[in-house]
């Protein structure tokens, strides 16, 4: 059956019509993921072909086809990334995609017992991600960002370039901007909140945003990277939005409270009066089965 219809796949991946192509190429693709990939690799110079097309679309397929074809040749696979970098810019899809194979690079080169960890010195092709974050399209620069956020033991001075780009973010008038740039903040905040201390004062005027789900993520990142004297009063503008959270965001903040518990023990009184304020709101089991848990711990863990 496959043999019956491999001629027309393959003349139909170089097909004028963008959407004839895409339909080829994915089709491609779901030969590979059923075992049928033998006919596929064979499709080498076709795909090569309409990686250079102009739709975008077509290049994002043709980009994911190649890499599926040679994923289980580490050598192919880095020859083709340094290629498809040094042929200059590609449409913003196939960018973006260009830039997830990058990161996956370095995780595999960095994860342990690899022959090519990284031994202090700068990480392969990380100056094409540093790069990507000046790039005119805004998805491309966000996915650049996302990327080096989740490369393992990401550095202090690599994340630098990822925040002074994500603050510029935060002012933007479009509300997915935000909340995008809000979300990776945050989880820098998680493993590197020293590095936000100069965008500390962007992410408060989130505080007052009208989107809910942007200024939960800032409340609970400035928990985490906020200084002692400013401790009192992001509580008491949590407390004013509180109820209107759902529970999987108030679970978040009273994670983050926990945190800065344990960061500043001299503000236990304050913290647990506004835990115990938060008990009595209503809320799921979930809910409140954690601030009971975050109570417990706090007891056994601040003197």
């Amino acid at each position: 059956m496959v043999q019956a219809t491999e001629g027309y796949l393959k003349q139909e991946i170089l097909d004028r019509n963008p959407y004839v192509a895409s339909a080829a190429l994915t089709s491609a693709q779901s030969l590979i993921l059923y075992q049928k990939g033998d006919v596929v690799r064979r499709w080498v110079n076709e795909v090569g072909q309409a990686m250079e097309h102009p739709n975008k679309m077509v290049q994002f397929h043709a980009l994911a086809l190649m890499y599926m074809i040679k994923q289980n040749d580490k050598l192919a696979v880095t020859k083709m990334i340094q290629q498809l970098i040094r042929s200059g810019e590609r449409t913003p899809l196939a960018t973006c995609m260009l830039i997830r194979l990058v990161g996956k690079m370095i995780a595999d080169m960095s994860a342990p017992g690899a022959n090519q960890a990284a031994s202090g010195g700068p990480r392969p092709m990380f100056d094409f991600l540093e790069a990507s974050l000046r790039h005119r399209s805004d998805v491309v620069v966000l996915e650049a960002a996302r990327v080096i956020v989740n490369i393992p033991d990401v550095t202090t001075s690599e994340l630098q370039p990822v925040v002074n780009v994500l603050q510029l973010f935060l002012v933007q008038s479009r509300i997915a901007m935000r909340f995008a740039a809000m979300r990776l903040l945050n989880r820098i905040a998680v493993t590197h909140p020293a590095v936000l201390a100069h965008v500390n004062a962007d992410m408060e005027q989130l505080l007052q945003d009208s989107n809910r789900s942007i200024s939960t993520l800032a409340i609970t990142a400035l928990l985490r990277t906020g200084s002692e004297s400013s401790v009192e009063r992001l509580l008491k503008q949590i407390q004013a939005f509180l109820p209107e959270l759902g529970d999987e965001f108030k679970i978040k903040v009273v994670e983050a409270i926990y945190q800065l518990c344990l960061k500043y023990p001299s503000k236990q009184y304050a913290l647990l009066n506004f835990l115990g304020s938060a008990l009595r709101e209503e809320g799921g089991f979930s809910f409140k089965k954690t601030i009971v848990d975050t109570y417990m711990m706090i007891m056994a863990q601040v003197p």
